[in-house]
């Protein structure tokens, strides 16, 4: 989606703020993913927490794709929208009692395990419903994502995954488990990495675990990295698909597979990131002494990644063709974080121009609230 192809008068005819989605453009991410795995056997899990509208997650579905789910409510939305259940891999440090009995009855593809503690509630609980959970060992390889604090998760003492260290404690204790079947490794290292050393540096370590292993004498059928590519927030009508191409050949070229082994992916944001924006209203214009404030009526409550990440979005006002102004895009909640942008040059703002925040389409719908009691955006689709 560029400025001045997005249907305008549809859009003048919708109660903003909404979500809007171009599944022309979704579709071509996913034949390029489709393409790019292909060309290895790689099997790709579409990460359900990016963006679980049903229309998206059945379009994803339709096109052979497995699902990652980090809850009860996600394994659900999976099955919904037309997700194998032998498709479906499990994360997430705080699986509650009955997502696990969820996953063990619709016979889920894997747990991908975070502790000991973990396990052995898993081990007990497929025990008591006289069935066998197949579970991969989520491994912190302490590799420095270079990414935002907050979505960094594959360092040491994290709340996610299993240290290096506590390894051969894990695995002496998971052998004497008999309603748990080991199938792999796991791994996840952050979220929006655009430095493919960070990639480079999980293969090295991958295959270094993968010779632990064997030393247990324990076969890795699944090799799991996980997800993290980045999308490029600052150019999305230019640079709309993430370069899937690198990202796969950098696993390709670094990874030594064991036979018969099946590598696996779970790729959220650079699936869903661009297909999708948030279109709202300018409600005012606030000249200040030395600032203007574009106000509209999207919030935080609609998109949150600016005021919890200090994520950068790209801003357009759709409507607007008069001279670049600087704005402070902001909007109504009563925060002061409730900021989408500082100093951010747009077309001239008026009352009802309607602006869009691009690249939405991941951690944008998901994560909307009902906080000041403001009712949730709708979502609409190309076609």
């Amino acid at each position: 989606m560029i400025k001045g192809i997005f249907p305008i008068e549809r859009f003048r005819e919708l109660q903003t703020p909404f979500y809007y989605y171009d599944l022309e453009l979704l579709q071509k991410t996913l034949d390029v993913v489709a393409a790019e795995t292909g060309k290895y056997g790689y099997r790709q899990h579409y990460a359900i927490k990016a963006n679980a509208n049903p229309v998206i997650l059945e379009l994803i579905a339709r096109n052979g794709f497995g699902a990652d789910c980090v809850s009860g409510g996600e394994i659900r939305a999976a099955l919904a929208a037309g997700f194998p259940a032998s498709e479906i891999v499990f994360a997430g440090v705080g699986k509650a009692d009955r997502e696990i009995i969820l996953g063990i009855e619709n016979s889920i593809a894997c747990f991908n395990v975070e502790s000991l503690a973990e396990l052995e509630v898993i081990n007990g609980i497929a025990a008591d419903m006289n069935r066998t959970a197949n579970i991969a060992l989520r491994i912190n390889p302490n590799v420095d994502a270079h990414t935002h604090a907050k979505i960094t998760t594959g360092l040491q003492e994290n709340k996610f995954g299993i240290n290096t260290g506590l390894l051969p404690g894990v695995v002496g204790e998971m052998r004497g488990m008999k309603n748990v079947a080991f199938k792999g490794i796991h791994f996840h290292i952050g979220s929006q990495i655009t430095d493919m050393s960070a990639f480079r540096d999980l293969c090295i370590k991958a295959n270094e675990l993968q010779d632990e292993f064997d030393g247990y004498g324990l076969k890795i059928e699944s090799l799991n990295f996980g997800g993290g590519l980045g999308v490029d927030y600052y150019h999305p009508n230019h640079l709309c698909i993430p370069d899937f191409e690198n990202y796969f050949a950098s696993f390709a070229k670094l990874v030594k597979p064991r036979e018969g082994q099946q590598i696996h992916f779970e790729l959220g944001r650079s699936v869903v990131a661009q297909c999708g924006s948030l279109v709202s209203k300018a409600l005012y214009v606030k000249k200040g002494e030395t600032k203007q404030f574009a106000i509209l009526d999207a919030g935080f409550t609609d998109l949150i990644r600016p005021a919890m990440y200090d994520a950068h979005h790209h801003i357009e006002n759709i409507t607007g063709d008069g001279e670049m102004q600087t704005y402070d895009v902001v909007g109504p909640i009563c925060e002061s974080s409730d900021v989408f942008g500082r100093d951010v040059s747009l077309n001239e703002v008026r009352r009802n121009d309607l602006v869009a925040l691009r690249s939405a389409g991941a951690y944008g719908e998901i994560m909307a609230s009902r906080y000041n009691c403001r009712a949730l955006p709708e979502s609409y689709f190309s076609n």
